[in-house]
């Protein structure tokens, strides 16, 4: 039998110096994704991430961007259940320059498109960055960011 999750998260990027950077986490497993977990009790999708990113990026001075939401989804088995996640993720411009790490996770990078494109481990979420980039290029140019 397979059980469903659903999970929610952000890519959160910030400006520095006029060049924006994403931030990456490196899970205990080791790979290198974004803010995310699973929603909890009544939780949207929205609230999830949000919260997620306060709880695994430390950053609460943030803002999600409207009019941007993708999935992804995998499945892998856990405690002999097979389990079909499906992320959700957002994007979020964070006004903190800095972030902490939590214990869910081993390392944190700000890094630029080129690098953070290369570092994220699975093909979902990178596809989902290189929307997001373009994404943010478009309302860059129509300075609605």
């Amino acid at each position: 039998m397979t059980v469903e999750a659903t999970s929610a998260g952000a890519i959160l990027f910030r400006d520095t110096r006029g060049q924006r950077e994403y931030l990456l986490l490196k899970s205990r497993p080791g790979d290198w994704e974004f803010p995310k977990g699973g929603v909890e009790g009544e939780e949207e999708l929205q609230q999830t991430a949000i919260r997620e990113v306060k709880e695994e990026a430390g950053i609460h001075d943030f803002r999600l961007l409207d009019g941007f939401r993708e999935d992804y989804d995998y499945v892998f088995e856990a405690g002999g259940e097979t389990i079909h996640k499906t992320v959700h993720l957002f994007i979020a411009k964070s006004y903190e320059a800095s972030a902490e790490l939590s214990t869910e996770h081993r390392d944190l990078q700000w890094r630029d498109y080129e690098q953070a494109v290369n570092t994220v481990t699975q093909d979902g979420p990178r596809e989902i960055l290189e929307g997001a980039h373009e994404y943010l290029n478009e309302l860059e140019q129509e300075d609605e960011i």
